[in-house]
């Protein structure tokens, strides 16, 4: 039976195909609606992903085969040929990569203790970029700051000679909204600590778990201030330490680090396309980041996005017509250690991009997506929005016009190419997200397809579109 079906999807595609009329070569002209025949299409290519196995079978590659793939190191390198290889042996139309200058950092080792007045070993990690402790490691009293807000408010007196604690939870949310609340202590905090004389500061974990493992990420340093050792503690043990100031309002830590950033390397964006049979060089860019975080295998994070936007460009790519643009595949290099790949890409293809029909990048776990937000020209909104009413059937709604487009597309709307915004429900997304626990058996299958559909019939229906996007809506 399943044979038959497929044979008879397949024959359906074909007829369909075979039925499309693109009358409007002007790529400026607002056309108000898509054509049957590619509504069709599109939800033909949605019911095959449904289908498919492909984007698992993708991640389960990438994370037994290669793991975590820090920027920069041997598995980096790894990974990009595991990428070359696979979206060669898939039979996209161009594959190449383009080279990235990324920083090297390595971890080392990480170790916290409280030492007085209730002797207890805790568990951490180190926040990607930062420096070491001294040798024999950093002894000294710890204050406690519920934000980065408050930090910000503290007397020098109250924190200069100590280790900062900033304990600020983060909620869940299915927009993950939480994590943008508090990930600013990370980011930021060992700038503010250590303008007021900290010695090392340790941060709740930006997670939403109660697991006892410690949330890595990347922080930051600013010239002119002292750079001092930045590392996370699980939220288990920052429950510790709060019972214990209930207790006792002098605690003693112990911290040891011994990472240690080590310059640049090169890696490389990875870059598939199905070339568009009428408009090919007008692109719809769907991305994902290829790099991970060292501890876990990088499998949600962004295993998953890599294999989503892959599987759907594939499906595109198998095709008997090609849509009208060119949809590229980008898998982004060192997206964690600050959007590198991204960055790059923008200044690499700066003279191309008013060529960029759309972005979307998928970088949020395999969670389904329920809903698409845009950001395009606002007086043709709602008219993007009905070329992609049939995503509906897929649970999808349609959303707003404020998209960001996702981390590595985030810089373009701000040089006038339009975005989308793909969402994922990302209730569980920060349980695991830059932990040892970001593995393969987070992703739920069924979930994954349903993201390769969404992404599918997104990608062929821009591809087709008439509609002039630009010029976007502001931010607001």
């Amino acid at each position: 039976m399943k044979l038959l079906y497929r044979a008879a999807l397949t024959a359906l595609v074909f007829a369909t195909l075979s039925a499309c009329q693109h009358t409007d070569n002007n790529p400026t002209s607002n056309v108000t609606e898509v054509s049957n025949p590619d509504s069709a299409v599109a939800q033909q290519l949605a019911s095959k992903a449904l289908e498919s196995n492909l984007a698992y079978e993708l991640v389960e590659s990438l994370t037994v085969e290669v793991g975590p793939r820090l920027a920069g190191t041997e598995k980096d390198l790894l990974a990009v040929q595991w990428a070359m290889d696979k979206l060669n042996a898939l039979g996209f139309d161009k594959v190449y990569k383009e080279a990235v200058q990324v920083p090297v950092w390595h971890r080392g080792i990480a170790q916290a203790t409280i030492t007085a007045p209730f002797e207890q070993p805790l568990v951490i990690t180190a926040l990607g970029g930062s420096i070491a402790t001294p040798e024999g490691g950093i002894h000294a009293p710890i204050v406690r700051f519920d934000s980065l807000d408050a930090l910000k408010q503290a007397s020098r007196e109250q924190v200069a000679g100590k280790i900062v604690f900033i304990d600020h939870k983060t909620h869940r949310h299915k927009s993950g909204k939480g994590y943008v609340i508090t990930v600013g202590g990370r980011s930021r905090g060992a700038i503010s600590a250590a303008e007021k004389g900290a010695v090392a500061i340790v941060i709740r974990s930006i997670g939403t778990d109660s697991d006892r493992m410690a949330h890595t990420g990347m922080m930051r340093y600013k010239e002119g201030i002292a750079k001092i050792p930045a590392a996370a503690m699980s939220n288990p043990d920052a429950d510790l330490i709060n019972a214990m100031l209930k207790r006792d309002t002098n605690i003693t830590m112990s911290l040891t680090l011994s990472s240690e950033n080590q310059g640049f390397a090169t890696s490389y964006n990875v870059i598939a396309e199905v070339t568009g049979s009428s408009k090919p060089d007008e692109v719809v860019l769907i991305g994902a980041h290829l790099d991970s975080w060292d501890e876990g295998t990088g499998a949600i994070d962004d295993g998953a996005g890599v294999a989503i936007v892959t599987a759907a460009a594939k499906l595109i790519q198998d095709l008997p017509q090609k849509p009208a643009r060119t949809i590229r595949v980008v898998l982004y290099a060192a997206e964690e250690v600050g959007l590198v790949g991204g960055k790059t890409y923008a200044k690499d293809h700066a003279d191309e991009l008013e060529k960029h029909y759309i972005a979307a990048e998928s970088d949020f776990g395999a969670g389904k997506i329920y809903q698409l937000d845009l950001r395009v020209n606002p007086a043709v909104f709602e008219q993007v929005q009905q070329l992609h009413t049939s995503v509906s059937t897929l649970g999808v709604a349609l959303g707003n016009n404020q998209a960001s487009g996702g981390p590595d597309v985030s810089m373009l709307p701000r040089l006038g190419v339009p975005v989308a915004s793909l969402r994922q429900d990302g209730s569980d997304y920060f349980d695991y997200h830059h932990t040892p626990n970001d593995t393969l058996d987070k992703i739920v299958p069924e979930s994954l397809a349903q993201n390769v559909a969404v992404y599918a019939h997104f990608a062929y229906i821009m591809a087709q579109s008439n509609i002039n996007l630009r010029p976007i809506a502001k931010k607001q």
